[in-house]
């Protein structure tokens, strides 16, 4: 089984498609999303009917919280600002199915979450050999740093996907992960 792992898309529906497009020419079973379909870019319904229509397994990111809850982002206006308009756009289908997403799942072997395992929606995850160490399991991926990553401490491995929809590590393309099972090769 091939699983592409994206996160952080925020909104942004020209990246997803780009990234899509690429997933479609792969021989990829399954598509998961590690959160913040929505967030700055203001094409959510189109994030959110894409993801749903190719039956993606999805967590809980913190923008997708702050949308469902009605609650705020205690570090940003410009992120409130955004919330305020989305909230305004979103359809109700939409919102309810944001509002369905657990705050971690599992996907084949690999346990996801958006931020990390201390604290699933809204952590920084520093990835190091002892905090993994003190979390159960082998497989783990989460977003919410925009910056791609995949380590491997002992027997375990860990990813970020990186961004599809506001990068952060430099690389204005967009970025997301293509995992095989069994072999637990990462691409």
């Amino acid at each position: 089984m091939t699983i592409a792992f994206l996160s952080d898309i925020h909104g942004n529906y020209e990246a997803l498609k780009a990234v899509l497009a690429v997933i479609d020419e792969r021989n990829v079973n399954k598509i998961a999303c590690a959160g913040d379909i929505v967030g700055y870019y203001p094409q959510i319904n189109e994030c959110c009917a894409e993801l749903r229509d190719r039956h993606a397994v999805c967590v809980m990111g913190n923008h997708d919280w702050y949308l469902v809850s009605g609650g705020f982002c205690p570090r940003s206006r410009s992120v409130n600002d955004c919330l305020v308009y989305q909230r305004k756009i979103i359809s109700q289908e939409n919102l309810a199915w944001l509002s369905s997403h657990p705050v971690q799942a599992r996907v084949a072997d690999v346990h996801m979450v958006h931020g990390g395992w201390a604290d699933p929606i809204d952590e920084y995850l520093k990835p190091t050999a002892e905090y993994f160490a003190q979390v159960i399991g082998k497989t783990f991926l989460s977003g919410h740093t925009h910056y791609t990553t995949v380590q491997r401490f002992g027997d375990k491995l860990y990813c970020n996907p990186g961004s599809v929809g506001q990068p952060r590590d430099g690389d204005p393309r967009a970025a997301y992960v293509v995992y095989d099972f069994p072999t637990q090769t990462v691409e």
